[in-house]
């Protein structure tokens, strides 16, 4: 690690800190005694998320993040609740060892945890990712939600406990 000041790559550290993010590390250059803080986080490996039309693009937590605010507009759920579903979603795939998984994979993850939280929103992102055909199929949603057996519908079926089921893959394995 370079000092800011003297650009030395010699340095002590003095204090380390867990944190949430990472590891917080309070160092002092050997050279000019400059003290600075530097940050270590965990790389994790890239996640391939593969389109309907065929291509696949890095996993951008923004763009889930921003359909799900969409989804919850004039709901009464919180930004702060929207990105621990988006890290948990995140944290749930990088858990189950794929490295290419479906962008309606992904949405009816989403899906899933909104049901959990609130179901206006849910209904909302569940139309938009499940493209419901007709009446029919939204009034189905909403029983589904009075019921409580959300079970009929394809969230709970989604298993990335298991990898090699689904249109999910190991890194280095394709879905043929």
């Amino acid at each position: 690690v370079l000092c800011p000041a003297c650009q030395s790559d010699s340095s002590r550290v003095t204090d380390s800190r867990a944190t949430n993010v990472g590891i917080r590390r309070r160092r002092e250059c050997s050279l000019c005694g400059e003290r600075f803080s530097t940050m270590e986080t965990v790389l994790r490996a890239s996640l391939k998320v593969l389109k309907k039309d065929g291509r696949s693009e890095e996993f951008q937590k923004e763009k889930l993040l921003a359909g799900l605010a969409k989804a919850a507009v004039k709901c009464s759920v919180s930004v702060s609740q929207l990105e621990n579903i988006v890290d948990s979603i995140e944290a749930q795939i990088h858990e189950s060892g794929i490295s290419d998984i479906t962008s309606s994979d992904i949405g009816e993850l989403a899906i899933e945890e909104l049901r959990k939280l609130d179901h206006i929103a849910y209904i909302r992102f569940a139309s938009v990712y499940r493209s419901f055909a007709d009446v029919e199929s939204l009034k189905n949603a909403i029983q589904a939600l009075d019921d409580g057996s959300a079970a009929s519908f394809e969230a709970r079926t989604l298993q990335l406990a298991f990898p090699g089921e689904g249109n999910f893959s190991k890194p280095g394995q394709t879905n043929d």
